[in-house]
């Protein structure tokens, strides 16, 4: 006859069961200390589905471990490692976005602090100016900046040659024929003869200057002063800052709305 083994007491039993739990910060918390709203917004958004968490929808009650687990809302990886940092910078001309340079010209990552480590998200040419984001979060950059699903990215374009014409503005707008393929659609608008203002979410090498002079109008000088929902006009050149909660969940969301496009393109 086979003994039966007593029962641990109920107590024990439910600590047993909360170890095999994960354990950490309950989910809703820690969307909500990044941006995601109130923990009740945040307890909607769980119930919604729109929270995974390691490749499975999150359910309310589940606590997750910040260094470990890789968390997403509507498809987008979120940074909630400690010592993620954003930075947005207004490139002066004349500085290189690449990590270091062997002609000795000022690097973009000089202006920020040396650490933790951060990289440029995306380039900007070193006759560019205007605003481009640092960070150490490699997953939020590389949607930021693919070219498939980057977000808007907007430009201050002085050309030369003077007015732009409506047939050339079309052009633009349509899609240039380039070296590397004809350009997607862009948002063109003058607001001044010889000053445009160029709104596109490819990602290719120079493109702006390469689309301007297509059409007959070489650029003089180019800023960009917008990425997705981020822009800053009391950023000065050299100048730099920290994203808010508030500018990290739009950019987020921003992608967000991108990564669905493309899906549904796809």
């Amino acid at each position: 006859m086979v003994e039966r083994r007593p029962e641990p007491p109920l107590w024990e039993q439910l600590a047993q069961k909360s170890r095999a739990m994960p354990q950490g910060d309950r989910l809703q918390k820690v969307l909500a200390r990044h941006g995601f709203g109130s923990r009740r917004v945040c307890e909607d958004l769980i119930s919604a589905g729109r929270v995974v968490v390691n490749g499975d929808v999150a359910v309310l009650g589940r606590r997750v471990d910040v260094d470990v687990d890789v968390i997403e809302v509507d498809g987008v990886p979120i940074g909630v490692r400690p010592g993620l940092v954003y930075y947005l910078v207004n490139k002066p001309a004349g500085v290189v976005t690449t990590s270091s340079d062997t002609h000795g010209r000022p690097i973009i990552i000089d202006i920020v602090p040396a650490e933790p480590r951060v990289f440029a998200v995306g380039r900007l040419d070193v006759e560019t100016e205007g605003l481009i984001l640092l960070t150490n979060d490699g997953e939020l950059a590389n949607l930021v900046a693919h070219p498939s699903h980057g977000v808007e990215k907007e430009y201050l374009v002085e050309v030369a040659g003077g007015e732009v014409s409506g047939g050339k503005l079309a052009r633009l707008r349509d899609g240039v024929e380039l070296d590397d393929g004809l350009t997607a659609p862009a948002k063109v608008s003058q607001p001044e003869a010889g000053v445009l203002r160029i709104v596109i979410h490819e990602g290719r090498n120079r493109q702006v200057r390469r689309m301007c002079e297509a059409v007959g109008h070489p650029v003089e000088r180019l800023v960009r002063t917008r990425i997705g929902p981020i822009s800053d006009r009391r950023l000065r050149p050299g100048e730099w800052r920290e994203l808010t909660i508030d500018e990290l969940r739009a950019l987020t969301d921003a992608v967000a709305v991108e990564v669905r496009r493309y899906d549904q393109e796809r």
